[in-house]
């Protein structure tokens, strides 16, 4: 039986987050964080140089009028507060260990006025068991880097291989990022934008987000008072395990039309909307899936959807599991196909939901958290022309599909759509490697649990047939994957 379930992530975590320390590499520069003081390859940091220690946060200063900015009374900040934070900021390019905790603190990677039209810009950003927490602003934030897209091309795909900002996920690390935003500040004498910042991770220019080896060994922990990982151009995510818990969204890429949030390889939770509203991943342009694993859920209440884009959705391959109020619609150009599970009624917290090919075929099996009332599923063990029956809390579904059009999985000659994805990037991180016999096998940190509202596997579900049975009127063929349930109640889950 195939399952689809966050459980993967966690497992994954019991012989992939063994605590270590990997050696710098020749031209590696390494930062060791402490309250008590930052250190570069060993030495006190100055307050100039490659890495200095010192300087002002931008923040949004508490005391202001209408004038200064567009932020209310939750978004302003003291002087003091500002005050007790440690900026480290990285002002060349080059590759950057960081290790270590700044319990108030930034990292900042500014390489000047130029350098977002100068290709030689370019920083690698390995996090080797770094803990940052910001409570006035971003706590990870790229300022100023080398930016490798014209913004005048859009379209779903996009190389990012050259970009400025690059985040490497040291093998077996653990990373922790609390971090905050920065409402919008007028530059003075006008209500024109001079600062807005809303991710506790943030980058002003394209990212990519990798696995130090290619595998998904490393993880990232990203919580936010607002939105967690954010590019204001395009993300590119290769490898690693990353976990967000975000009051609005989970992820956003925010140029009109032009962003691409692209995933390749890796293990993503996202849990987005913790507070008033928010989506899972939310691109302001486009969003394309080649491989990896993805949960996303979002608010349970606002119009928003654990995957959505402004552009188009397109699904080539991984394991994608999305939960909102209305997800948006996947694009039929994908390779792989999707499903897409519109609820006539939210379904609450505990609900059972199965998908399975006939009776006693269960292909995917998963328990909610929170309520939501549309699913996107997308696998490699969906199959385009194959049949398939939803069960919620052990019960069939009727369903009606006359309205839906196709979506997904160009057919091969055989009816059924290639099944192998496109080639993606190195790095696509799927995998963590195996540990040798001998090797520690740490249990699991607390953090290693998939964020609170995600779905969860049903236990003591079996492959063997459910009580009820299959009536033909009750099943749907793929060929048709936007699926809406006329007869869903809110019954509670046994």
């Amino acid at each position: 039986m195939k399952r689809i379930i966050p459980a993967l992530l966690s497992a994954a975590l019991l012989v992939s987050l063994a605590a270590c320390a990997p050696k710098a590499d020749t031209g590696e520069t390494v930062i060791e964080l402490s309250d008590s003081g930052v250190t570069v390859n060993g030495s006190p940091a100055g307050t100039s140089g490659p890495v200095a220690a010192g300087g002002e946060l931008i923040y949004y200063h508490d005391g202001t009028d209408e004038t200064y900015g567009a932020g209310g009374e939750t978004d302003r900040h003291t002087a003091e507060e500002a005050a007790a934070h440690t900026l480290v900021t990285i002002t060349e390019p080059g590759t950057y260990r960081v290790r270590g905790t700044l319990t108030k603190g930034q990292l900042f990677i500014d390489l000047g006025e130029d350098a977002k039209a100068d290709p030689t810009a370019v920083v690698n950003l390995i996090l080797d068991n770094a803990d940052i927490s910001c409570t006035v602003a971003p706590a990870v934030f790229f300022y100023r880097v080398y930016e490798c897209a014209d913004p005048s091309v859009s379209g779903p795909d996009v190389d990012t291989a050259a970009a400025g900002a690059n985040v490497i996920l040291a093998d077996g690390s653990e990373n922790h990022i609390t971090g905050s935003h920065v409402a919008k500040i007028y530059q003075p004498g006008t209500t024109d934008k001079q600062h807005k910042y809303d991710g506790a991770f943030y980058s002003r220019m394209t990212m990519n987000i990798n696995g130090e080896a290619g595998d998904a060994s490393g993880a990232l922990y990203i919580t936010a008072d607002h939105e967690g990982l954010d590019s204001e151009c395009h993300l590119t995510i290769n490898g690693g395990c990353i976990f967000i818990d975000a009051d609005n969204d989970g992820i956003n890429t925010n140029e009109d039309g032009v962003s691409v949030t692209t995933i390749n390889g890796g293990l993503l939770t996202v849990n987005g909307g913790l507070g008033a509203e928010g989506d899972g991943i939310d691109s302001n342009g486009y969003l394309t899936i080649n491989g990896g694993t993805v949960w996303a859920t979002s608010n349970e209440t606002s119009p928003d959807g654990g995957i959505d884009a402004d552009c188009a959705i397109t699904i080539n391959g991984g394991s994608v599991s999305a939960f909102g109020t209305r997800n948006d619609s996947v694009s039929e150009a994908g390779i792989q196909p999707s499903m897409e599970l519109n609820f006539a009624q939210p379904l609450p917290a505990g609900t059972a939901i199965t998908i399975q090919r006939r009776v006693g075929e269960p292909v995917i099996a998963l328990e909610l958290l929170r309520s939501c009332q549309s699913v996107t599923l997308s696998d490699s063990s969906l199959m385009q022309g194959e049949t398939y029956e939803v069960l919620i809390n052990g019960e069939l579904q009727t369903h009606t599909t006359g309205s839906f059009a196709p979506r997904g999985g160009r057919p091969d000659d055989d009816g059924r759509p290639p099944q192998e994805p496109p080639a993606a990037p190195p790095n696509d991180g799927q995998q963590p490697p195996d540990l040798p016999d001998d090797a520690a096998r740490p249990e699991p940190p607390t953090q290693g649990e998939p964020p609170t509202g995600m779905a969860q596997p049903k236990d003591g579900l079996h492959p063997e047939a459910p009580a009820n049975t299959a009536a033909a009127s009750q099943s749907f063929t793929l060929t048709t994957a936007s699926v809406r349930f006329e007869n869903v109640a809110p019954a509670s889950a046994e």
